[in-house]
């Protein structure tokens, strides 16, 4: 599951993740981080679910983190795509694959967010979510 975590200037230099991959030994990739002394941003994704995905969400807000769920990564849509492609050669996750008719098909579990995509697009029909 990919969360987004809003570190706030009181627990932006704590290490927070290093306390819950020690304690839960998940490996907590994270994906995107923007990190100032002032505030941090960072989109995760935990190998989680259930009990365990639920300690991790409590212990995060616990430490005053804000947690929200990524749903979607970005939004592509497909009435305006012309089917270049130039979304699925520049994704270096896999994510965006084309289909034998030329369409695309967005694979939201391998998405890593990087929106590489969005800005790959020449006619801007891809929508990073999340912002």
């Amino acid at each position: 599951m990919k969360l987004k975590l809003v570190y706030s200037h009181e627990n932006v230099k704590k290490p927070i993740l290093a306390k819950i991959v020690l304690k839960t030994n998940l490996l907590i990739n994270i994906i995107e981080a923007k990190v100032t002394a002032n505030m941090g941003e960072m989109i995760i994704d935990i190998p989680s679910e259930g009990e365990q995905l639920r300690e991790v969400i409590d212990y995060l807000r616990s430490e005053g983190v804000t947690v929200k769920e990524v749903v979607r990564t970005i939004e592509i849509d497909h009435d305006r795509c012309i089917a270049c492609g130039a979304c699925v050669s520049s994704c270096p996750a896999d994510a965006i694959k084309q289909n034998e008719d030329w369409s695309v098909r967005f694979i939201e579990e391998n998405c890593i967010g990087c929106r590489i995509c969005v800005y790959a697009c020449p006619v801007r029909v891809i929508q990073a979510l999340g912002d």
